[in-house]
This record gives structure tokens, sequence and C-alpha cells, in this order.
């Protein structure tokens, strides 16, 4: 993809009633936060650097445009965030290139033999209670939940790659036999100098780093394929003999044996539960477990809390990202909730209108659960429209629970390419995404946050040491189910989290499909060795 130059134009800053005229920055960063303008909004507003950023580079557009923690979201559709514009240096100044994988070498997993999993902690694949054999299911089903589990083989494939095994792919699939053997087997193939995985629904695979991300990085990649649901070009669920992606004709698709069991408002649960009503064997396709073919999606990129991230249940999921961008791809009545950002006008838009591919652009919350039975962050998703909260409503009193920021466009690949990269720097993440939008065509959408907002909201699990943080959003959660509850403290001052990225399926009963990435890169500071 052929970089494109950076118009140059004067700045102008607004923060809540204050407007400050400035210079041009004679060689501002690629990312904002350790800019010159950063530095200077510093000492006008009399804090570290605690607001949002918001950058278009395409010919045409406004520019960058400065985001103040007070400026929210739920806005009235077509209002405008307060306009900044900025003479950046190229997107990569800064950093220096350290891994690249460009697939020209295939993947050998066929010497790597399929693992069975062993579930509890001392397994390398346990990382805290809402893994897969983990206390919170648990206390949903008790011996019948480890029933369901038995029923069943989780085998497990981990295979580096590229130069001094930089990458990894970790693979998840299931033996319903127990022969050691899977019954379906995702894939990653490599061919023609690119990588293409094929997941199967019950399956799980992801592209990640072998070791934890350092202090300040940058991860891009290339995005040349994606057939993970959402409608086709005409606007349409169903297509090609399948439903939102998954085959029409199946035998029953649902999320056995991990579900949680939601209280009723009198303090019971649901019934029939993982008991199944007295059923002599785990039936997957009976309740409690529920249909998913109305979800499907893909993970294009999510930096995570944990050293070694491999696929689990879809519920580990929701507790452990920091930052991400994902496509949600639901034909389903909850979606009413849901809305797209239209770049070409700056106006909201419902879901049902969008074609299904919209990328959620989410920076996690540490200080706002959304919902907290599950440990389940609340999301900041800025957008070209605005920053959106998930706990806020708008001005029509309507919930706005994710908004995604633009829209791929599925039909214009392989001959057209995204790229989507996360940065870490010394003051926060940088989430970016570069390529085709629908309504606005080629695009560069860069969004900075803090690690700590001036809104008060904080990255959750930002800190990779003890040091960069001080305890104040850690609280305890009280987690319930009908054999049991337990609590956890969800930030301790003395925490520490890895950072790690994901690009994949990291589910195994959830979504299915393919998609085809290239061009893999890390860069850290140029100032670092």
């Amino acid at each position: 993809m052929r970089a494109r130059s950076l118009k140059k134009t004067a700045v102008t800053v607004a923060c809540a009633a204050l407007v400050v005229p400035l210079a041009p920055a004679a060689n501002a960063s690629s990312f904002f936060g350790s800019s010159a303008l950063a530095d200077l909004f510093n000492a006008v507003a009399g804090s570290s650097m605690s607001s949002e950023t918001f950058y278009d580079d395409s010919p045409g557009a406004q520019g960058s445009t400065f985001l103040p923690g007070g400026i929210s979201g739920n806005k009235k559709n077509g209002d405008t965030p307060p306009p900044v514009e900025i003479t950046p240096g190229p997107v990569r100044d800064g950093w220096r290139l350290v891994r690249e994988e460009t697939f020209d070498k295939g993947i050998n997993d066929s010497k790597v033999d399929w693992e069975v999993q062993k579930f509890g902690p001392g397994n390398r694949y346990y990382v805290d209670e809402f893994s897969d054999g983990g206390k919170y299911f648990k206390i949903q089903g008790g011996e019948y939940f480890q029933r369901a589990l038995d029923s069943f083989q989780l085998l497990r494939k981990s295979v580096p790659f590229g130069e001094d095994g930089w990458l990894t792919v970790e693979m998840a699939a299931r033996s319903r036999e127990k022969t050691g053997k899977p019954d379906g087997v995702p894939t990653l193939q490599v061919k023609n100098g690119e990588a293409k995985m094929d997941v199967p629904w019950d399956n799980g695979l992801i592209i990640t780093s072998t070791n934890p991300l350092p202090s300040q990085y940058r991860v891009e990649y290339e995005l040349k394929t994606l057939d993970f649901g959402g409608k086709d070009i005409n606007g349409e669920w169903n297509y090609d003999g399948k439903i939102n992606g998954y085959p029409s004709k199946t035998e029953c698709m649902t999320n056995f044996p991990w579900v949680r069991l939601r209280q009723n408002k009198d303090g019971s649960y649901p019934t029939p539960g993982y008991d199944q009503n007295g059923a002599e064997q785990p039936d997957p396709c009976a309740k409690p477990f529920g249909d998913i073919k109305a979800e499907n999606g893909f993970y294009l990129m999510e930096i995570v809390d944990h050293a070694h991230p491999a696929p689990h249940n879809n519920i580990f999921i929701h507790s452990h990202r920091k930052v991400g961008m994902d496509i949600y791809s639901v034909n389903g009545g909850w979606a009413k909730a849901y809305w797209g950002c239209d770049p070409s006008n700056g106006k909201l838009k419902p879901y049902a209108d969008t074609n299904g591919h919209g990328i959620n652009e989410i920076f996690f919350d540490g200080s706002v659960w959304r919902d907290p039975s599950f440990a389940y962050n609340e999301f900041v998703m800025p957008t070209p429209c605005g920053i959106f909260h998930g706990d806020e409503r708008n001005h029509d009193n309507q919930l706005q629970t994710i908004v995604s920021a633009a829209e791929i466009q599925p039909h214009v690949m392989p001959n057209e390419t995204y790229k989507f990269a996360i940065e870490r720097t010394d003051k926060g993440y940088v989430q970016e995404m570069t390529g085709n939008f629908r309504y606005v065509g080629q695009r560069t959408y860069r969004f900075f946050r803090p690690f700590i907002n001036n809104d008060g909201r904080a990255i959750w699990h930002y800190n990779q040491t003890p040091e960069e943080y001080d305890g104040r959003f850690n609280n305890t959660l009280k987690f319930k189910g009908p054999h049991g509850e337990f609590e956890k403290e969800m930030w301790p001052s003395d925490s520490a989290y890895p950072d790690n990225f994901i690009i994949g399926l990291p589910h195994i009963n959830y979504y299915t499909g393919s998609a085809t990435v290239d061009n893999i890169r890390l860069y850290v500071p140029e100032d670092k060795k």
C-alpha cells in the first residue's frame, strides 16, 4: 500500500471553554501522546497528558482532531468535535523495525503433535478462574459442568514460526470420541507470500508473539481477505450456502460447554441449568446452551493482559483485553442497541443499516463494569463521529452499547489491503487502521488514549509493572452461581500485566470463517536497543 503525503496545516486546540492557536510543530511525533502538541496541552491544562486524539491523514480530510476527555461522544448526530490540524511526520517516524514476518516460508505444524489439555492451575494454558476448566464455570455447573467438560477432549497445538521463532500460532480443537485426533482442524496455510487461516466454529486459532511485547512498541499487519460472516455486497446475511458465515445446513452449533447462568430478579437461576433436568448425558444441543449462528466476527488485533495468549471459551476474552479492534457481525434483535459511524457526515446510523463489518475500536475501561457478573469491562469507543461510552445514552435516551468506527468492505479484497496497528508509548495507546472504508474510501484513522484519561477512566490493566499503577481502580467482585460463589480483587496495587497481541479467532465455542494476513511487523522506539 503506497504511503500518502500529508497535508500541512495550522493547529487549533479546543479544550472546554479554552481555545489556543498554535504554530505547526516542527517535528511532530507520529503519536500525539509524546508530541509538542501534547506537551503544550499539558502546560495549558495543568495536568499530565490525559485526552484522546483522533487523526485522519487522507486527502481532503479535516486532519487531526483533538478530543479532550470532557467532550463525550453521547452527542447529537452531526455534531463535530473541536478541530485540530497538525503537521505530522510519516506514520512510523520514531520507530525502528526489529521483527518482520512476510510469510515467504511455510509453517510446518505437522511436526508438532496435538496435546490433550489438562485443566486447572499449573497447566500452561491456565490463566485464571475464567479459564476453560476454571472456578467460574464450576460455580455455574458444579459436577454437571465437569461432566460436560469431560465429554470431549480439548486439544491444543502451539507452533513457533518466523525469525528465531518470534511468532506463535496457537490452535485449539476438539475430539468428541477422545481419540487425541481433532474432529475439525483449524489451519494456517502459507501460499504466495501470505497466510490464510481457516477456523471451524468449535475450534480456535490466533497468531501471537511468542514472548510478551516490550514496554513501548508498534505492532502492525495487513489483512488481505476476510470471510467471517456479516452481510454480502447486496446487504444479505444469507449467501453462498451460509447464514452469517455459518454453513446453513449443519448439526446444532451452540456455546457448549461454557455458559453463564444469569440470576433472575428474585435471585434464582434459570432452569434447566447444567444438570439439564436430570439428563443422563450432557446434551450440547439443549438448554442451557444456546445457538451461536446469529453471532460471528473476527479479532483484527487485540492487546491482552497475559503473557501467552491462546484460544479459550468466549467468556474468558471479555475480561482480558486492554485495547483492540474487532468485527462483531450480529444478525440478532439485541443489535438494536448498536450503531455505526458514517465518517462521511459524522452521523451515527442504526447497526441494521450497516454492512455488518463495522470495526469496533475499543479502549477497555478499567473503571466501569459493563457486566460485573463475569468481569466484563465497559467500552470506550473513539470514532470519526466522536467518542462514545457504552454506559451512556444519546440525546434521544437510546443505548449505544457498541458504536463501530468505520466499515470494512470485504468485496474489495484481495485487490485492496487493510492495515491495522497498535502502539504503546510511555503515555498511552494508539490504535490505527488504514484502508478503503465504506462511504469515504481510502483513509487512515488513528486514535490515542492515555493510560488514565482526565475523565477518570483508565485503560484496563494498562500497567506492565507494579510501579506504573497505584491501585486506585481496584475493586473486589463477587461471582455467584447455583453451585457456589467466590470473590476476586480485580486490579490490586501490586499487580502487573504484560502486553501481547492476538490476531484471529480466540474463541473455541463461537465464530467461524477464514482470513488472510501478511507482513506482521514489530517496532520499538528508535532510541531503544
